[in-house]
């Protein structure tokens, strides 16, 4: 013998509003540009303050153009355009 399915009633809570931040997209590339190592410019936007490389949430890139950007930005600091680390020392408590 089956057993009877209890229904349930619909939930009464209220609707969840989307709250979420939209992902902010540091630049547009159009289809055919280049990511060139020479601009350091641009490259400055993919990199945070410390000098590391953005990730693609952050920077809103494809993987594709994440991987150029990665791979102009290590160039840039092989040619020494730009730093591997940032020159601002970090202030913080002498070690005893």
């Amino acid at each position: 013998m089956a057993k009877a399915r209890s229904r349930r009633q619909p939930s009464r809570r209220r609707e969840k509003v989307d709250t979420r931040r939209r992902k902010r997209t540091v630049h547009r590339f159009a289809e055919d540009d280049y990511v060139d190592y020479k601009d350091v410019a641009l490259l400055r936007k993919f990199m945070s303050d410390k000098g590391k490389i953005r990730g693609r949430r952050v920077t809103g890139l494809s993987a594709k153009r994440q991987s150029q950007v990665a791979i102009a930005i290590k160039n840039a600091r092989e040619m020494a355009l730009l730093p591997y680390v940032s020159t601002k020392q970090a202030t913080s408590k002498p070690r005893r």
